[in-house]
């Protein structure tokens, strides 16, 4: 149960979807009962069918930056930038002035403390320090930061999905985003609810569902491969969150009357569980996230969620593990592939209750 072999499983890839699909609500649901591992097969615009009226379900409304800056080092060569730190009050505040923050960067040969690189419209960067795979990088501009990065940068896409942003008639900027993202931050989609639309969030409030909104920005961890072999030795990465007092009692009052909260993604699972208090009534606020929920977890929240996917031998696919049992999920993910389900941010949608 604690071994990182637990968590493997072997996916042909023709399973990893590359493009979204054609509507949201269009994808597939694969329906897992949390308590006898029973298993039923829908598309997600079946959704509201499987929620009742006193359910409260949980979004996390982050939105994708286009956090990828592609240019030319000075001394030649093309070069790629991942800003990690877009929430920080450097960047959100960089309003002609130079500013630092951390980054990712890829180029032909390893970056040192004084490369300096040109994008477009007037921005150039410089390295500044190194921290391992990271580095700090001093940025110069004129004007709006971020009305310059919405017109420079590029949406930055999982490292499986192996086509350039756009490419192949897919628009990223609108399909990997959320129809309810509002709060700027996130360098990865909360990709469970990438499949939700306008109509079936109405559905689902028409139905009696109450829809409430968190926020937790993605960050570059979630692909952050677990290295050790027992995984309660993994360190896991955090992601600043916030909750308000309104999400919260709305929460709280469901769970006093005993009616489910239904999260939507592995994120806001996390987050929920993370501001809880030992009885489960979870608190307002904002801070900082880096819980790491795996078999033997006492969940005492989240009653049933909507998640994707997820890659073998990773933390999200651990923490589905600890939600309804590691054979039950494993056993579903072996008939997901044999039934040519769609993997992954682009892929398939799974419910579990």
């Amino acid at each position: 149960m604690y071994s990182l072999n637990d968590y493997d499983y072997h996916l042909p890839e023709e399973n990893i979807a590359q493009q979204p699909a054609a509507r949201r609500d269009h994808s597939r649901l694969l329906v897992v009962g949390r308590g006898n591992g029973s298993l039923g097969h829908g598309h997600f615009s079946d959704l509201p069918e499987h929620l009742s009226a006193s359910d409260v379900l949980v979004v996390n409304n982050t939105e994708v930056i286009p956090a990828r800056l592609v240019g030319r080092k000075e001394t030649g060569g093309r070069v790629e930038l991942l800003l990690l730190d877009y929430t920080s009050e450097a960047v959100r505040n960089a309003i002609g002035k130079d500013f630092e923050t951390r980054c990712l960067v890829k180029a032909s040969k390893r970056p040192r403390i004084g490369s300096r690189f040109v994008f477009g419209a007037g921005l150039t960067a410089e390295v500044v320090g190194i921290d391992g795979m990271q580095q700090k990088v001093r940025f110069s501009h004129e004007g709006d930061f971020e009305r310059l990065l919405y017109r420079i940068g590029k949406v930055p896409l999982p490292p499986y999905i192996r086509r350039q942003d756009n490419a192949d008639g897919a628009d990223d900027h609108i399909h990997y985003q959320t129809v309810y993202a509002s709060q700027k931050g996130a360098v990865a989609a909360p990709t469970a609810g990438l499949h939700f639309t306008g109509n079936i969030l109405e559905r689902l409030k028409k139905k009696g569902v109450k829809v409430v909104e968190i926020t937790l920005h993605v960050g570059y961890g979630t692909f952050s491969p677990v290295r050790v072999s027992d995984i309660r030795q993994h360190a896991m990465h955090a992601e600043r969150f916030s909750i308000s007092d309104q999400t919260a009692e709305i929460i709280n009052q469901a769970r006093q009357a005993g009616h489910r909260v239904v999260a939507v993604g592995t994120t806001c699972v996390r987050t929920l569980e993370f501001a809880s208090t030992a009885d489960g009534e979870v608190a307002p606020g904002n801070g900082s996230c880096d819980l790491f929920i795996y078999p033997g977890f006492h969940f005492k929240v989240v009653d049933a969620m909507v998640t994707n996917f997820h890659l073998p031998q990773s933390t999200l696919l651990m923490l589905v593990s600890a939600f309804a049992g590691r054979d039950k999920i494993l056993d579903a993910y072996r008939i997901a592939i044999q039934k040519g389900y769609r993997f992954y941010s682009y892929g398939d949608a799974m419910l579990i209750s």
